[in-house]
């Protein structure tokens, strides 16, 4: 059995408590949350123990899941690591790059296992193509929310994009080239809508767009590979493949011929692979339970939160130097 503590019982720590309740194998020794209101909330609702001191919930758990705001991560997630302590920590993984690079050597040095939260590994439309072979060359993504003040502590890139940077970076495995980006502060102090463009060096690009103030949700995924298009819908959680067949493959039911010139023909294959339906929080929580009991690797680890928030963080800079070019060269991204 795995012993786990909950820090946060806010709106997303609440949803994790209750999905920690459901997985064999986990006792959930109970959550420290400051703010009183929260903490009678989860009580209610789900009878768990509240911590009023972190230190002594770290000392009751073997593994420690930060599910706080984004700037306290960091100080959280050092105590644990100091005490040796599996750690699995919310997307992005610290406030700051400095804290992150700090968090990488700690978690290192505890050698435990550490997993960040890209809860979009998960989506069942992403795990419907976990056995195929994506290699993109152009990529396309949009991400749309409607305004939630509750997401405004962090700049809508650390907030939305990320999580399509992690997956990008995930499926792309080469270093990247170059970066341009813009955004637009309409509601809150930082841009609300961003663009942003990376260039890899094996000549793949991604245009990725990510809004907090639409009138609609969106979240989708196109990729663009030889031969084939991936459609991946997060939000609807449906994925559709299109592809050009080899010569020697039998035609399908839902199989098209297409003219491409001299007489020649191609068949299109339109594919809708079978999606599981699960919770993509519970699974990703679950699978580092299963890392750590089973002394396995994470998913998604420390390097990759620390990957994706690297260019999270060029892509801040560069929108900086966009919004205000007569400081961007001299202001810090925090």
């Amino acid at each position: 059995m795995l012993k786990v503590g909950v820090f946060g019982a806010g709106h997303l720590g609440k949803i994790h408590i209750q999905q920690w309740l459901e997985i064999p194998g986990i006792i959930l020794v109970g959550f420290f949350d400051p703010n009183d209101d929260n903490a009678a909330s989860a009580i209610t609702q789900y009878q768990v123990k509240r911590y009023t001191n972190a230190e002594e919930l770290i000392a009751a758990s073997d593994a420690l899941d930060i599910v706080t705001n984004t700037t306290s991560h960091f100080d959280i997630a050092k105590g644990c690591l100091l005490q040796s302590r599996h750690l699995f920590i919310e997307k992005p993984m610290t406030h700051t790059m400095e804290e992150a690079r700090e968090l990488v050597k700690l978690v290192s040095e505890a050698n435990v296992k550490c997993q960040v939260g890209h809860v979009e590994r998960y989506n069942p439309a992403m795990l419907a193509l976990r056995h195929r072979k994506l290699e993109p060359m152009f990529i396309e993504t949009h991400r749309l929310a409607q305004f939630n003040p509750r997401g405004t502590d962090v700049a809508v890139i650390l907030d939305l994009m990320i999580h399509d940077i992690d997956i990008i970076l995930h499926l792309v495995k080469s270093p990247v080239r170059r970066i341009s980006a813009s955004g637009v502060a309409v509601i809150s102090d930082t841009a609300d809508i961003a663009n942003a463009r990376i260039e890899f060096d094996n000549g793949c690009v991604a245009n990725l767009t990510a809004s907090r103030i639409s009138l609609k949700k969106m979240r989708k995924m196109r990729l663009f590979q030889k031969d084939a298009y991936i459609g991946i819908d997060f939000l609807d959680k449906k994925t559709e493949i299109i592809r050009l067949k080899a010569e020697d493959e039998a035609r399908g039911f839902f199989d098209f011929p297409i003219e491409i010139g001299e007489g020649k023909q191609k068949t299109i294959s339109v594919e809708t692979p079978d999606i599981r339906q699960v919770n993509a929080i519970k699974e990703e929580l679950a699978d580092f339970a299963l890392s750590v009991l089973q002394d396995k690797p994470v998913t998604v680890s420390v390097y990759d939160g620390l990957h994706a928030m690297d260019v999270a963080h060029q892509i801040l800079q560069k929108m900086i130097v966009q919004m205000n070019p007569e400081r961007g060269d001299k202001e810090q991204v925090m």
